[in-house]
């Protein structure tokens, strides 16, 4: 694909909980607040395939946010994020009422089994007719050990490691029936060739893993990989597995070059960047005209309080932020244990010390606000070019669309931005195909090919 043939990809920063990206976002005057429902998540399925988004994705995590002061009652007592459903069904009931909308869903390595989040994801992907991404992560916190039964979590490169072999065992087992493998020939009753399904025999130093596996491939092979490690160890598993990557970005000079050094990696890693799609997290408020645009971002900004982001921080570095002053640095001790490296980088870098405070990490994070994110305010054409400035610097591939209030957020963006977009060539006007890999431009794997490169591995 040329330069200037490039379309950007969309996706929907989903939550499968109480409130969106934003914790305040149920505040919102305009927020519904039916999210226990099936309709809350279908009407904004609906919303996103009429504007021929790309993707909607649930970021998830394994346990409410309770490491702030040690007890839940914060982020019960504020609605911080304290309601957690499973992705993976919410996705299902998504795509019951849509018929190319991808939809993508968050699973973590370090509490999971391989095989389990492999027949899982083949399964929707099946039922969805090849519309389907996981979003890999290794989790964050003791809270999620604590729920899966573990005295603590792992530490941050170990938990790469485990994700670097639980990925081994999820492709072996995805790789396992090639493509042609069913017969379904009534007349002979050949089910399938038993030829082309192959045990895995995993044997690693996390899993063991025999199989056959059970679910044959889909439409598009396998499900889509996404991932969003911004630390070194991160980047590195992208670069090695993802297809889709989410990043942030301070601004547009720093987006750029960690978008070339993150393609670079890519490359060194063996593959085309071409085909891994880099996409940073953004809040988009449009409006009819700049007065009104403003006019919505105050009240979004109103729907923020400070314990939004307290208990938020202490939820991503799994650290009681309300154990320590406010100015008082954080020594390397502590700064070494924090779980989230990529988060914690950003704001010793932001600050400009080796040893920041809690006031910097609030401050400097925007963490519980629209600030924690770069912001795309004004009107529909205002919004399109600095998106497009973004995207053809470049400094990505596409935007990964957080909401500030539901379903609202996603109703605008279709109704003023997406026609902006479409008439300046920048976004599709209509889906590529009926899989997402086709509708992300990414090619459909071959079973064969992976077997072929694993034998010759061996």
């Amino acid at each position: 694909m040329s330069a200037d043939s490039r379309m950007m990809t969309l996706i929907a920063f989903l939550q499968a909980q109480n409130c969106s990206n934003l914790p305040g976002s149920w505040r919102h005057p305009a927020t519904t607040l039916d999210f226990l429902t099936p309709d809350y998540y279908q009407r904004i399925a609906r919303t996103l395939e009429e504007g021929k988004i790309q993707l909607a994705f649930f970021d998830d995590r394994l346990a409410l946010p309770d490491l702030f002061t040690g007890h839940h009652e914060a982020a019960v007592g504020s609605g911080v994020r304290a309601v957690k459903l499973d992705p993976c069904t919410i996705a299902m009931a998504m795509g019951m009422v849509t018929q190319r909308l991808g939809l993508g869903s968050t699973y973590s390595t370090t509490y999971y089994e391989p095989y389990h989040v492999a027949r899982v994801f083949a399964t929707m992907d099946l039922m969805l007719r090849g519309r389907v991404a996981w979003n890999i992560v290794t989790s964050l916190n003791s809270a999620e050990a604590l729920n899966f039964g573990q005295d603590a979590h792992l530490e941050h490169d170990a938990r790469y490691d485990r994700a670097d072999e639980f990925m081994d065992v999820v492709m072996g087992h995805w790789n396992t029936w090639e493509d042609d493998a069913l017969a379904l020939d009534k007349a002979s009753g050949r089910f399938a060739d038993p030829a082309k399904v192959h045990r895995l025999d995993h044997q690693g130093a996390f899993f063991r893993s025999r199989g056959p596996f059970s679910v044959p491939r889909s439409p598009q092979g396998h499900p889509v990989l996404i991932q969003a490690g911004q630390s070194g160890r991160g980047r590195a598993f992208a670069a090695h597995w993802a297809e889709l990557v989410f990043v942030v970005y301070p601004n547009l000079e720093a987006g750029k070059k960690q978008y070339a050094a993150f393609k670079a990696e890519v490359a060194a890693a063996g593959r085309d960047p071409a085909r891994v799609k880099v996409a940073p997290a953004c809040y988009v408020i449009v409006g009819e005209t700049e007065a009104m645009a403003q006019e919505k971002r105050a009240v979004i900004e109103a729907t923020a309080r400070e314990v939004d982001a307290l208990v938020l921080i202490s939820e991503v570095l799994n650290y009681d932020f309300g154990a320590k002053p406010l100015d008082e640095p954080f020594s390397d001790e502590e700064l070494r244990g924090f779980g989230w490296h990529g988060f914690r980088d950003r704001i010793i870098e932001a600050s400009g010390k080796q040893n920041p405070t809690v006031r910097d990490f609030v401050a400097l994070s925007g963490r519980g606000t629209i600030k924690e994110h770069k912001v795309f305010c004004g009107t529909p054409a205002q919004v399109a070019d600095q998106m497009e400035e973004w995207f053809v610097a470049p400094a990505c591939d596409g935007f990964v669309l957080a909401a500030t209030h539901m379903p609202g957020a996603y109703e605008d963006v279709v109704r003023l931005l997406v026609p902006e977009l479409q008439r300046r060539g920048l976004f599709q006007r209509e889906y590529a195909g009926a899989t997402l890999r086709e509708n992300l431009g990414l090619p459909i794997p071959r079973a064969v090919d992976w077997q072929q490169a694993r034998r010759a591995a061996s």
